[in-house]
């Protein structure tokens, strides 16, 4: 083959290349795909003997241990002392917080607690019943705890219990209370009747009760229940009555507590000894 022949052989195999160049990138400008690359192998599944991590807990929608054992220990000091003002007098209640005022707070917060789970308070029936009467009436809240009935009502409030945290709360034995005579209008004991001498703190009222003063007395249902171990009503109706009241209405309608309106009247002189019954401790089971 000459020289001739042989260039040109070489520049018609170079023009097919370019043709040939020119084509594949004409069917990648049209849309055809190119030989689908082969896809990488799957993973290998995870192992099943690993153990899963849990993520750490939200401690303020969970409590920890710790916390657990705090409320228990709290809940358990409540029950104490709980049970202990049902069952001592109110002279050896005032002298047992006075001796650690701190035991009266861990009262006050087992028993708040306790009203979480009560779907009414008696202490809000009570304040709605003096906003409905006059402003001016005086009152006496005896075991007021917080003082919630004074920081709700214009009235003007003597807040009485066994301990002050508060210089508006007056601390005594319910039974003697720095009261004058017939200085009050409205004598209340919100579920506060606990002492074993509960009828010398309703003597009491009576005393600082002006004439046709009220008497309100809410206190936990179960203690007014005779067929669960608690006092007759109409017996301690009947013993009120003797002390110098007289009973103006009662709503037995509420499943928790009872309330019980008493107006103050003349005292019998010749009652001596007024057979009170037994009103039934109230013992908070255990959660």
């Amino acid at each position: 083959m000459t020289d001739a022949k042989a260039n040109r052989a070489a520049r018609r195999r170079k023009r097919k290349g370019r043709k040939s160049n020119m084509s594949l990138e004409s069917k990648e400008q049209l849309g055809e795909s190119a030989p689908p690359q082969t896809s990488p192998p799957p993973s290998p599944p995870p192992n099943p003997k690993r153990r899963k991590v849990d993520a750490p807990s939200n401690s303020k929608s969970r409590p920890g241990f710790l916390e657990k054992m705090r409320m228990r220990l709290t809940g358990g000091h409540f029950r104490m002392l709980n049970e202990k003002l049902y069952t001592c007098s109110g002279n050896e209640a005032f002298d047992f917080f006075k001796n650690d005022p701190q035991l009266f707070d861990v009262y006050h917060a087992g028993y708040q607690e306790q009203m979480l789970h009560w779907p009414e308070k008696p202490v809000n029936t009570i304040i709605k019943w003096l906003k409905k009467h006059s402003s001016s009436w005086v009152v006496a809240d005896f075991g007021c705890g917080s003082a919630t009935i004074a920081k709700n009502v214009k009235n003007k409030v003597f807040s009485i219990d066994l301990v002050s945290n508060d210089p508006s709360v007056i601390a005594c034995d319910m039974a003697h209370t720095p009261l004058n005579s017939s200085s009050v209008d409205v004598a209340v004991f919100c579920l506060s009747l606990m002492g074993t001498n509960y009828p010398n703190y309703l003597d009491e009222a009576r005393r600082v009760l002006k004439p046709s003063g009220q008497l309100l007395i809410a206190e936990v249902r179960s203690r007014f229940d005779p067929n669960n171990g608690g006092a007759d009503p109409k017996k301690f109706f009947e013993a009120v009555n003797q002390l110098g009241f007289s009973l103006s209405s009662k709503d037995f309608s509420n499943k928790m507590f009872v309330l019980l309106y008493f107006k103050k009247t003349e005292r019998n002189s010749q009652v001596q000894n007024i057979e009170w019954p037994e009103l039934k401790p109230c013992i908070y089971k255990r959660r």
